[in-house]
């Protein structure tokens, strides 16, 4: 192996060592398998140019999100899946989406955290809800958002029960981002305080 094969493949270890997360997540958060990265790690294959400078980007972003308990994508969809209620679920997505406000304002590249992709939270529609809301806010800040935030529609409208409003009111109260994904939650449901 040359010296500069050498090389990448050093730097994909630490990249995998300073996400923080497995092979198979940290390969997944980059939208690869983990038997593909392994062959990159190995050097039996070679990473683009550009895989591996985003696996450098995202490894740094997502470990200076631990360190200030930033939440990222990842840990927002962990959260979400982990939650003991959905009224828990909603809070972990919140905050999270808070997290990423509060990154995008920096505009010091640790946005990066949340071009990981996160696994499922285990519901379709938090799924969705999760990537169109990532997808809201880094278009809000004037970013590209991450490829993972482009999620399709549901193919059913999601309409989680309210305690206050029917589902008429729900669906007229529905930013037309979140209808455009079949997912109708009041405008007022997704402040925070």
């Amino acid at each position: 192996m040359d010296q500069d094969s050498r090389a990448v493949c050093e730097q994909l270890d630490r990249a995998l060592v300073e996400s923080g997360m497995s092979q198979a997540a940290f390969a997944a958060a980059l939208g690869t398998s983990a038997s593909r990265f392994s062959t990159y790690r190995s050097g039996r294959t070679r990473p683009t140019a550009q895989f591996f400078l985003r696996a450098g980007r995202i490894a740094h972003a997502l470990h200076a999100a631990r360190e200030y308990r930033i939440m990222t994508a990842p840990a927002t969809a962990a959260a979400i899946r982990e939650a003991s209620d959905d009224d828990w679920a909603w809070r972990m997505l919140l905050q999270g989406r808070d997290h990423l406000r509060l990154l995008l304002r920096r505009h010091d590249g640790s946005e990066a955290a949340w071009e990981a992709a996160p696994a499922t939270t285990g519901r379709a529609g938090f799924d969705t809800l999760l990537a169109v809301l990532t997808a809201h806010e880094f278009e809000a800040a004037g970013e590209e958002p991450p490829e993972w935030s482009r999620a399709e529609a549901l193919a059913e409208p999601w309409i989680p029960e309210h305690p206050f409003l029917d589902r008429d009111e729900i669906v007229e109260q529905t930013p037309a981002y979140l209808a455009r994904a079949n997912i109708f939650v009041p405008a007022r449901d997704l402040m925070t305080a």
